[in-house]
């Protein structure tokens, strides 16, 4: 439980950083920078505790679902027109089909609100498909609006 602690911390702090950095930074840099907090957060802290790598603790687990919640909000406002140069790992798609993008993250953003309410019930019968649904929803919206 002390290292799911002590991991928790870790990621609401660098959390808090990168969403500050994102500000300051180009919109190409500022999506990878939350994207790289949701790999923290929902990857390697709430991933973890999926696949049974990590300890459950109910508390800490509805801490990190919330924190999706935000993260979720976060990256879509960093794809206006013109941010496909650089280092960006998104597809044309992402502006040439811009309702499927809005599409994607809409229904993505709304299965993590689901996956936070499953959370603070502690049911981990109840969080696991929600878990699973949400991150589904990555992977389609990689499949179509991001390079490999």
């Amino acid at each position: 439980m002390r290292l799911l602690s002590t991991l928790l911390a870790a990621v609401l702090a660098t959390t808090a950083f990168s969403a500050l950095a994102a500000e300051a930074k180009d919109p190409v840099e500022a999506r990878k920078a939350i994207f790289k907090d949701y790999k923290k957060v929902f990857g390697q802290g709430m991933g973890a505790v999926m696949k049974g790598e990590k300890p459950y603790n109910k508390d800490e687990f509805a801490k990190l679902a919330e924190q999706m919640v935000e993260l979720s909000k976060q990256p879509w406002q960093y794809f206006p027109a013109g941010s496909d140069k650089g280092k960006s790992e998104a597809r044309p798609e992402v502006w040439s089909k811009p309702a499927e993008f809005k599409k994607a993250a809409d229904e993505h953003q709304a299965l993590i609100v689901k996956l936070a309410e499953a959370a603070k019930g502690g049911d981990l019968a109840q969080i696991r498909p929600a878990f699973g649904a949400a991150q589904k929803t990555c992977k389609a919206c990689h499949e179509v609006f991001k390079k490999d």
